[in-house]
């Protein structure tokens, strides 16, 4: 027999143990040729030259993928040459060398990823134009989308995957030529671990990995409240975290599965020997692989939900952002006003006097933070009340007291201040008693002109007195123009640059209008959220793979057990409820888990990218449950066929 008749008759009966392997690698070469291919796309081009990132994204998302790729890729062919040992042992006995047999297997893995490779390339010129059109849709811009065929992606894509070749037949010959025939043919045969009674510091590490992910998460809650130790913070969370993971996977579990296994005094159900025997068996190496999955699932959830909270509050961070649909400062709007109304377009204004002083630090920043910055007192905008009674016409103040607005997000979780609070009010060298009586995110000002900062709002008395007192620094007004129709858009949006209505100060820095801001959110956060999905997508095929895989592998070395089960009475369905259990644990663990993990990390953030959290998270979440629960099914279904055969 020639070696590619041996070859293909090794495929032909691996058949069942490659598809979803397959399916993952074509998946994988159509994402990355895809996200190539979006970089020569001249409508892509067009659509996002405003953001001035996207082909650096594209490109940074590519690698990431292609990490990905050979993360999964190294770990399901050590999976398929384990589950192959006692075939690659029988190969040996029968005369062919080591060297016959690697060649064997090198043929299998160049005609599979060869043709995920092919296939993959032709799926994703096919599909190049869905995924343009799908990123101009996320950017709301209209374009026609033509089929873009890019040499420059072909041979990138060639050339990455050629290495990852190169890498896989590297592990195979070293995983081939440093086994001995008695490994090979004992190696699905070897128990991980002996379930025995669990020692004492066994049970402390168990504990120790608990307090250290409940310690994590407490740190997270409080990440923001020391900016100076911010980094630090973020290691530490992330050791704790990981670190506790593999303690809970490693003691934890196996710890309070014996518990359970020793309250039955030997009355042990089909079901728990089927889901509680073989889990703590392999707990020691699947404690490693659950701890990957887990941090990988924590990882790739939470980046998909910051970046979804980007987009869907890209519209109300541009209203944070811009307070009227244009603003101006100065009276530089008054031309811009004239064309308005030679184009009869009806308009609200609202016209806010500003001036700036200085507050005591200690109202906003912590001890640390101030001396760091070795400042005393810090700069902030004035607004006098009347000015802000459009906003909030019941608003009443005494002459000593103001309304802190226009404080959300990363300000206030890292300058906390509280109502009723005390501090001085500074001009000059004249220091003013004020006290805090609301605190609010109303928008009065821009962004361009607060900085991110809070805003003051102080009696018109005491703002009378800056505009005496403030010789030196800049008082001024603002003037934020709302129009009744969108009659006009493209004209009007025009106007407002040759008028000079969008001039900021006197060194050029420019406004922008509301739509202008709506649309550099888009192009900014519509890019990474389609980048970011697509990644989360493929880390979730990866994992669940990953899962699936190692569970097919149990279930081929479990077989004889089931064969034993039915000679002796048991059903095919009693067997299949003891695994459904099984896998129970083995997806709905590293899920949930993952899931907390995701939840305290997005938790800790959020507000730096967005306004809206709920709702992007539990979309997002939900997503990756319905994922997880496909491959759990996948894997129940395999479980059934096995059973099925075993007699």
């Amino acid at each position: 027999m020639k070696l590619s008749q041996l070859v293909f008759r090794s495929m032909q009966k691996n058949i069942k143990h490659y598809y979803l392997y397959f399916f993952a690698l074509i998946f994988s070469v159509v994402l990355f040729f895809s996200f190539e291919t979006l970089q020569y796309n001249p409508s892509v081009i067009e659509a996002t030259a405003a953001s001035g990132t996207a082909t650096s994204g594209f490109e940074a998302a590519s690698y990431m993928l292609y990490v990905i790729v050979l993360i999964f890729v190294l770990y399901a062919n050590h999976l398929f040459m384990r589950r192959r040992s006692k075939e690659i042992g029988l190969y040996q006995l029968i005369g062919m060398t080591k060297g016959l047999v690697i060649r064997l297997i090198a043929l299998e893995n160049i005609m599979l990823l060869v043709g995920a490779v092919l296939v993959g390339m032709v799926v994703g010129l096919l599909s190049s134009r869905l995924f343009a059109m799908i990123l101009l849709k996320v950017l709301q811009f209209d374009a026609v989308v033509a089929m873009t065929f890019s040499k420059e992606a072909v041979l990138h894509t060639a050339i990455m995957f050629s290495v990852l070749l190169v890498i896989i037949l590297l592990q195979m010959a070293w995983i081939v030529r440093r086994s001995t025939l008695l490994h090979l043919f004992n190696v699905s045969k070897q128990a991980d671990e002996r379930v025995k009674s669990f020692s004492s510091w066994q049970m402390v590490l168990g504990a120790i990995g608990i307090a250290f992910i409940v310690y994590g998460y407490y740190k997270s809650t409080i990440l923001f409240e020391d900016p100076m130790e911010l980094l630090n913070n973020m290691l530490i969370i992330l050791a704790a975290t990981i670190g506790g993971t593999f303690l809970v996977f490693r003691f934890s579990v196996a710890f309070v599965f014996n518990i359970i296994r020793m309250s039955k005094k030997g009355h042990l159900k089909l079901a728990d020997v089927l889901a509680l025997t073989p889990i703590m068996h392999r707990m020691k190496e699947n404690s490693k692989s659950l701890t990957l999955i887990t941090v990988l699932t924590a990882v790739s959830l939470a980046i998909t939900t910051l970046s979804y909270i980007s987009y869907y509050s890209s519209e109300t961070d541009a209203a944070i952002e811009t307070p009227g649909d244009y603003v101006a400062v100065n009276g530089r709007e008054e031309a811009f006003l004239r064309e308005l109304d030679a184009l009869n377009v009806p308009y609200d204004l609202k016209t806010t006097r500003i001036a700036t002083g200085e507050i005591e630090s200690s109202a906003f920043l912590s001890e640390d933070v101030i001396q760091y910055l070795n400042e005393d007192r810090s700069e902030v905008m004035i607004v006098p009340l009347s000015d802000y009674k459009h906003l909030a016409p019941d608003v009443e103040l005494a002459s000593n007291e103001i309304v802190v607005t226009s404080y959300s997000g990363f300000m206030s979780s890292s300058m906390p201040i509280e109502e009723g609070t005390e501090t001085k009010l500074y001009i000059g060298d004249e220091a003013m008693p004020i006290k805090v009586k609301h605190i609010n995110d109303d928008t009065l000002l821009t962004w361009r002109v607060t900085a991110g900062g809070p805003v003051l709002v102080v009696p018109d008395e005491l703002y009378l007195r800056f505009e005496q007192l403030d010789v030196e620094r800049a008082i001024f007004t603002q003037t934020a123009i709302t129009l009744k129709n969108d009659e006009h858009q493209q004209q009007i949006e025009q106007l407002y640059k040759t008028t000079g209505a969008d001039v900021l100060n006197e060194d050029g820095d420019k406004l922008n209008s509301l739509i202008a801001t709506q649309q550099e959110n888009l192009n900014l956060y519509g890019t990474t959220i389609f980048v970011t999905a697509f990644l989360g997508l493929a880390f979730l095929l990866a994992t669940g793979s990953i899962l699936y895989f190692k569970q097919m592998s149990e279930a081929d070395e479990e077989m004889a057990s089931y064969t034993v089960m039915r000679k002796i009475g048991f059903t095919e369905q009693e067997i299949l409820r003891g695994i459904m259990y099984k896998q129970l644990f083995n997806f709905g663990v590293p899920l949930i888990v993952g899931l907390l993990h995701s939840y305290f990390a997005v938790k800790s953030g959020w507000f730096l990218f967005g306004n809206e959290m709920a709702t992007p998270l539990l979309v997002t979440m939900g997503l990756y449950i319905s994922m997880y629960t496909i491959f759990a099914l996948l894997t129940i279904r395999y479980y059934k066929n096995v059973i099925h055969q075993s007699l």
